[in-house]
């Protein structure tokens, strides 16, 4: 059994089929899956799929793709986490291939993030494309391992991903993972230790191989770890057992709520 740590349920073009999304994910035998906060005015559905359906879980956090996004506070984001459907904080943290330019805005509101994750006790979502050195000098300036966290979609080297590990961070493959030229991630895919690794499909974007360039979907989950198996030379049911078990621990509020 499987889990996906990161989708966007809410998104148009799955929310539109969600029967057909759910029937697929349990098909596949993925049983469970996080649909991530990116953006404020969008958060109540994100919340509402976590509390309508027993194998879904929420985060809330703002993406750091957009200045202009609404933003709440280290206080609203630490209440708003209380909620017992919501298990993370974010997505967060840096964006330099989208925003350009003076970038304090950026580096201020994944801050915040920390923080409240901290505060809240709860792990934290990471984004980090085009950034890896400031986004890994903030999280040890923020403490950022006392709450923990993953990298998610992790394409950096294997000596970003070391740097993580040393923090306390679990690192998250996606379908890039099944991308013949991705060799950095390949590296990864091989390193890092069984029980620091989560998988993921950042659906609808980035669908695996036998999918890649159609809209992508918690089932296909199922690729990203046949091929993380293939890679490390062990079964598919390895790295499931595994993945699962660490994404119910470094998630412990979900875990709890397992059933």
């Amino acid at each position: 059994m499987l889990v996906d740590s990161h989708c966007h349920l809410n998104f148009p073009d799955l929310v539109a089929r969600l029967p057909e999304v759910l029937a697929n994910m349990q098909a596949a035998q993925v049983t469970h899956a996080m649909v991530i906060g990116v953006a404020m005015p969008e958060y109540p559905a994100v919340l509402a799929l976590a509390e309508a359906h027993a194998n879904l879980f929420a985060t809330v956090g703002v993406h750091p793709d957009s200045q202009e996004a609404e933003v709440p506070s280290e206080d609203e984001l630490v209440v708003l986490a209380e909620h017992p459907r919501v298990v993370g904080i974010g997505e967060t943290g840096l964006d330099y291939h989208w925003c350009k330019g003076d970038l304090d805005w950026q580096h201020a509101r994944f801050r915040r993030h920390i923080r409240a994750a901290r505060r809240a006790g709860l792990p934290l979502v990471i984004h980090t494309r085009e950034s890896a050195l400031d986004t890994l000098r903030i999280m040890r300036e923020e403490k950022a391992g006392e709450a923990g966290g993953v990298m998610h979609c992790f394409t950096e080297s294997w000596e970003v991903a070391e740097a993580a590990l040393d923090l306390g961070f679990y690192i998250s493959l996606s379908g890039i993972v099944t991308f013949k030229n991705a060799r950095q991630i390949h590296e990864v895919a091989q390193k890092v230790p069984l029980d620091r690794l989560l998988v993921e499909t950042d659906s609808p974007y980035l669908a695996p191989v036998p999918y890649r360039g159609k809209t992508n979907e918690p089932a296909f989950v199922r690729h990203v770890a046949e091929h993380i198996a293939s890679l490390r030379g062990i079964t598919l049911e390895e790295v499931a057992t595994a993945t699962t078990e660490n994404y119910f621990r470094l998630f412990a509020k979900a875990g709890a709520q397992r059933g």
